[in-house]
C-alpha cells in the first residue's frame, strides 16, 4: 500500500505521528526530569514496591519489573485497582503513577498507601495526586502534559528507573540509556517515512490489516512488551488484538487452535523474539510457530535489536509504535481519540 506523510496528517491532526517520530527525545528529557527530582526516601527500610496505575501509566511499570526482574533483590508489582494488597505497609515503596493526575482508581489506592503509612513516590502532570503528594509531604516527579497517557511511555519509564538508581536499588544505567537514545533516533529516522522500502513497521502492518492480530512472545523480558503491543493496536489503530506469553500458553491456549479454523483464517501472529530466550523457550517458539502456522494467514517475527537488554525492550515498543500508528491510517482511524474511554469515564461520574 502507498502511503504519503499527507495521508497520515488527514486522519491525524492531533499528531500522534510526531509523538511517536519524537520519542527518542522524549526519552532524552525523562531522564534529565528524574535526574532532577528531589526524592527523599528511606530506601534501606523497603522491603517490596507497589507501582499503581492504570492504562498507559501502568505499563511503564510493567516495563520497569520486567526489565529489573533480573537485578532487582525485592519483589516488585504492578497494581491495577482501587486499592492495595494487603501486604503494603510501612516497608513498601508504592509508587503512584498517573499521566493526568486524576485516575480515579490510582486516587484511591494512593490514599489507602497513605494511610498505610507506606513510603509513596508520586509521578504525573498534575490533578489530584500532585495535590495529595503536596499535602501529605510526599516526593512528586512532575513530567510535561499534553499527550495521550499511551504517547508519554518515555515520562512514565525513565524519571523512575532514575529514581531506582539514586535510592541505590539497582546499579547506574547511564551506558544502557545512551544507547537506547542512539539506537531510537536511528531507527526512527527510518520508521517515520512511509516512502522508504526498509519501514519494516509499515510493512508488518500492512500484513496485519484487516487481520486479527495474536502476539506471543516469551515471559521473560518481552510480557511487557506484549501487552503495549496489544494496548497500542487496540487504541491507536482501533482494532482488537490478542496474545499470550510462552511458555504458558504451551500449557493451555495452544490446544486452542483446532476447532474455529475458519476465524483463524483471519488471524495474523506475530512472535516477538529476543536473543537472550532461554534455549528450551526458543525451542518451545520454534514448535508452536510449526503448529498455529497450519491454521492461521501469516505468521511473522519481530526480532529486537541492540546491545542491552534496555535497547532491545525498547527497539521493539517503538517498532511496534509504528505499527499501531500505519494501522490507523489504513483502517482511516485517527489513533488519538479514545472516545470509548471517554464515555465510560462519563457514566462512571454520573454515578458517585
Amino acid at each position: 500500500m502507498l502511503m504519503t506523510l499527507d495521508d497520515i496528517k488527514r486522519v491525524d491532526p492531533k499528531g500522534m505521528y510526531r509523538w511517536i517520530a519524537d520519542f527518542p527525545k522524549q526519552v532524552e528529557e525523562a531522564v534529565a526530569i528524574g535526574k532532577r527530582a528531589a526524592i527523599k526516601l528511606n530506601a534501606k527500610r523497603v522491603r517490596n514496591i507497589v507501582l499503581t496505575g492504570l492504562g498507559g501509566s501502568a505499563i511503564g511499570g510493567d516495563l520497569l519489573r520486567t526489565y529489573l526482574s533480573e537485578e532487582l533483590k525485592i519483589p516488585f508489582i504492578v497494581n491495577r485497582h482501587y486499592f492495595l494488597p494487603a501486604f503494603v505497609g510501612t516497608e513498601t515503596l508504592v509508587i503512584v503513577s498517573s499521566y493526568s493526575g486524576n485516575t480515579e482508581e490510582t486516587i484511591a489506592a494512593h490514599k489507602d498507601a497513605t494511610k498505610r503509612k507506606a513510603q509513596v513516590l508520586c509521578i504525573s502532570t498534575g490533578g489530584e495526586t500532585s495535590v495529595l503528594a503536596k499535602k501529605f509531604k510526599q516526593p512528586w516527579i512532575q513530567i510535561p502534559g499534553g499527550l495521550s497517557p499511551r504517547a508519554a511511555l518515555g515520562y512514565s519509564f525513565f524519571p523512575l528507573l532514575v529514581a531506582f538508581q539514586k535510592l541505590g536499588l539497582i546499579k547506574s544505567k547511564e551506558k544502557e540509556i545512551k544507547e537506547t537514545i542512539a539506537l531510537l533516533k536511528q531507527k526512527s529516522a527510518v520508521f517515520a517515512d512511509p516512502t522508504v522500502s526498509e519501514n519494516a513497521p509499515l510493512r508488518l502492518a500492512e500484513q496485519l490489516h484487516g487481520k486479527l492480530p495474536i502476539v506471543y512472545s516469551t515471559t521473560e523480558h518481552l510480557d511487557a512488551v506484549n501487552l503495549r503491543f496489544r494496548g497500542q493496536a487496540a487504541e491507536n489503530a482501533k482494532q482488537l488484538a490478542f496474545g499470550h506469553v510462552l511458555p504458558e500458553m504451551n500449557h493451555n491456549e495452544l490446544v486452542g487452535w483446532n476447532v474455529l479454523t475458519d476465524v483463524m483464517k483471519q488471524m495474523h501472529v506475530v512472535f516477538l523474539k529476543d536473543k537472550t530466550t532461554h534455549k528450551r523457550v526458543a525451542m518451545r517458539e520454534a514448535i508452536t510457530k510449526d503448529v498455529v502456522s497450519k491454521y492461521a494467514a501469516q505468521v511473522s517475527e519481530v526480532w529486537s535489536d541492540g546491545v542491552s537488554l534496555l535497547a532491545r525492550m525498547f527497539y521493539l515498543i517503538h517498532f511496534n509504535d509504528w505499527v499501531s500508528l500505519y494501522l490507523a491510517v489504513m483502517n482511516n482511524k485517527d489513533p488519538e481519540p479514545v472516545a470509548v474511554i471517554d464515555y465510560l469515564k462519563n457514566e462512571l461520574a454520573k454515578v458517585k
